[in-house]
Order: structure tokens, then sequence, then C-alpha cells
């Protein structure tokens, strides 16, 4: 009797990954796939977020307001990242996720070397839209392809080494980008900065691997769901909800907002534009190996015990990020604000991979790309649209009364203040995580 207690379930679990599309592939593979994923994301990032180091010099050629800036870092990105993003959500969901990314790195590495060759303001503006409609296609089908190159006990890892991208991709717009501008001139970061992009599209072309071209994996057009059917069954999902609830809330600080750490350091410590990015980038890096590795295998050994603790280990992070970022802004001495934001940002990149294994936990395999998509479309045009224009005006208003430097610094720790919310938010979806969980 024993005896076939034990074996059955083996049985059924041997059935169950010979249907299952990881089964594909070798484990040296899968990690073959995920550094090509990974270098997608850092051209991604370092291509969005090259800008950030470049604003002092920009502001000073142009003539433009903190206001501005924040409509050319936000707005101008997000409003065709978000237009475009469901429709190639929808796509992915369907088809061949492996040719969206090739193009959609070859539009975005394009549109960043002709932000390079603006002539004014607004010529700069229309080619960071250009940015924004690439990268529309880049992280739904890459988070996609990650949950079926690995089981789901793996999911988090994976994500959190796929997620460390965007903290390399900010190194690397932040360090690089800010030498060749210091050295060289802010056109020319652009231009360094989104060549290589080109040779990442044909890399991803002959490595990636699709796993619906093998039939059995392939989805078919009638059980495919129709779009307007996955975001309706989506958004009925109260973990789902509060999921994007709280990602549009992080996204407002934590790639809004942020974006001005830069300026930051170069108005109120008096660093150059190449030692703010130098500087910016090595916390960054701290935060993103020890943050999104750690935060990754802490989610996948919590999940393990209770899978809504895919939620709430991230509403946990996020609320005790608040105080260390409004410390971080408030102090006067530099090293002291670099430690404090260092730890803050490890909180803030541990919880990200936590936050996307909670939401593929409850969308379902149909709608992996649309859940991703969708939440974006919300975190983007709220969070990353609205984030650095809000903060860009809060810093203008107390810039009037107290000068540039501590306006920009009023700004960021009210910006902070969203950090609390968005954890709150976390810590209901954990509520429901079970209920919800989904196949």
């Amino acid at each position: 009797m024993m005896s076939t207690i034990g074996v059955a379930p083996a049985v059924a679990s041997e059935t169950q990954d010979a249907a299952a599309p990881w089964n594909l592939y070798r484990p040296g593979q899968r990690r073959t796939f995920l550094f090509v994923l990974f270098l997608t994301g850092t051209s991604n990032y370092a291509d969005r977020n090259v800008i950030g180091v470049l604003l002092e010099p920009i502001k000073a050629e142009f003539g433009v307001s903190d206001t501005m800036l924040g409509l050319l870092t936000g707005l101008a990105f997000a409003i065709f990242y978000v237009t475009v993003g469901l429709p190639i959500a929808w796509l992915a969901d369907r088809g061949n996720r492996q040719k969206i990314i090739v193009w959609s790195i070859t539009v975005w590495s394009i549109m960043t070397v002709l932000c390079g060759m603006a002539q004014n303001f607004w010529q700069l503006a229309l080619a960071r839209v250009g940015v924004g409609a690439g990268e529309a296609g880049a992280i739904p089908p890459a988070q996609s392809l990650i949950a079926d190159y690995y089981p789901p006990e793996q999911r988090a890892g994976a994500l959190g080494v796929y997620m460390m991208s965007s903290m390399a991709g900010y190194i690397l717009g932040m360090v690089v980008g800010g030498w060749v501008a210091q050295h060289y001139g802010w056109r020319e970061a652009f231009i360094v900065i989104g060549l290589p992009g080109l040779l990442l599209a044909l890399a991803a072309r002959f490595v990636l691997r699709e796993p619906r071209l093998i039939p059995r994996f392939a989805v078919a057009p009638e059980t495919a769901e129709d779009a307007r059917v996955s975001i309706r069954r989506l958004l009925a999902k109260p973990a789902y909800r509060n999921i994007v609830y709280a990602l549009v809330l992080y996204f407002l600080m934590a790639y809004g907002a942020l974006v001005f750490t830069a300026s930051f350091m170069i108005r109120v410590h008096g660093l150059t534009v190449a030692e703010a990015g130098g500087l910016f980038g090595a916390m960054s890096a701290v935060g993103a190996i020890v943050g999104n590795l750690g935060g990754g295998k802490i989610g996948d050994l919590l999940a393990k015990r209770d899978i809504a603790w895919l939620a709430r280990f991230p509403g946990i992070a996020l609320i005790l990020a608040l105080p260390l970022y409004v410390g971080a802004f408030a102090v006067g001495n530099l090293v002291l604000m670099a430690a404090i934001s260092m730890v803050g940002g490890i909180l803030l990149t541990g919880a990200v991979p936590a936050v996307f294994a909670a939401m593929h936990a409850v969308c379902g395999s149909k709608r992996r790309a649309m859940a991703v998509a969708l939440a974006f479309f919300f975190a983007n045009l709220i969070g990353l649209g609205i984030g650095p224009i809000l903060a860009g005006a809060i810093s203008d208003h107390f810039a009037a009364i107290y000068g540039p430097g501590e306006g920009l610094r009023y700004a960021l720790m009210i910006m902070s203040l969203t950090f609390l919310p968005a954890g709150i938010f976390m810590l209901r979806a954990a509520k429901h995580l079970n209920a919800d969980a989904e196949d």
C-alpha cells in the first residue's frame, strides 16, 4: 500500500513534466537563453535610463525647466510604450515571442541613436517616443518566455536574474553615458549606448528558442483568448488588481522620480556629470546584485511554505524602503546619502522578482504576456509617465522658494511616500493569492 502511494505522484509528475515546455531544454540551454534575455533587458534599460545622467547638459543647452525634463523622461517615453504594449502582448500570447523581441531591440536601438542627433528639445522628445514604442515589445514577451523555459519552482529565481538587467542597464547608462557625456557630449552618449543593441538583436535572433514552434506547445486559435476576455479575467482577480495598484505607485518613485537622482547629486553635492553617473551606477550595481538575486531566492524559498509570501515579502520590503529613501535625501553628507540609498535600493530591487512571480502565479498560462503588459500599461502611463513630471513640478515649486538643489531634495522626499501605499497593496494581494492562483 505504501509503495502504491509513493509511486503514483511520481508518475503523474513525470507525465506533467513531459507535457511542459521547460522539459524541452537542458539546464545549460536555459542559462544561455536567460543570459541573452538578461542582455536584452540591459539594453532596454540602458537606452531608457541613460537620459537620467544627461538631464543637466540637456537643460543647459535647451534652457528648459525641470517640469519639461520630467515630460522628456516620463510621458514622452511612456505614451507610445503603453499605446503599443497591449497589442504586442496580444501577439506575444499567440505567436513567436522571439521575433517580437528581435524587432523591438532593433527599433529602440535605432531611436536611441536618433536621440543623439536631435537639434532641439521637441526632436529629442519625438525620438524618445520612438524609444518607448520599441521597448514596449521587450519585457512581456521575455517574461513569458522565461515562464516557459523554467518550471514554477524556479521562476522567481530566474526572474530575479532577468530583473537584475534593469539595474545593469541603469549602471551602463549612468556610468558609460555619464563618462561619454563628460568627455564628448550628451549626443554622443546616446549614440554609444544605442548602437550595441543592433548586435544584440542578431544574438537574440540566432540564440533564443520559441517553444511554440513545437506543434504540441503551439497556441491553437480555438484555445487562444480574445484580448478583452483576457483583460476582463485578469482584472476580476483581487490579487492581480492589487499587484497592479502597487506597481503603479512603485513606478511613480522607482522609475519616475528617481530619474532625478544624478541631478540631485550634481546640484546638492556638487558632483560632475561623470562622478554622479559613476556613483549612482555603483549604488545601483550593489542593489541589483544583492537585491534581485537575494530577493528571487528568498521569494522561491518562502513560496514553498505559502505562495502568499510572493506578495507578502515585497509588501514588507516596500514599506521598509520608505524611511530609508526619505532619510537618504534629507542628510547632507554624500557618503551617508549613498549608503542609505544603497540599502533602500536592495529592498526595492529585492521586491521585484517576487512581485512578478506573484503575477505569473495568478494570471494563467494563456495570458502571461497580457498580464505583464496590462500591468505595465498602468504602471508606465501613470507611474513612469506622470512620476517624473510630478517630481519636476514639485521641484520647480520649491526651487522658486529654496533654490534648485533644495527644491529637488523636497520633491524626492515627498515622492518617496508612495512606497507606503505600494507596500499595503502588496499585503492586500497576499490575502487573495492562494484563491486566485491559476496554472
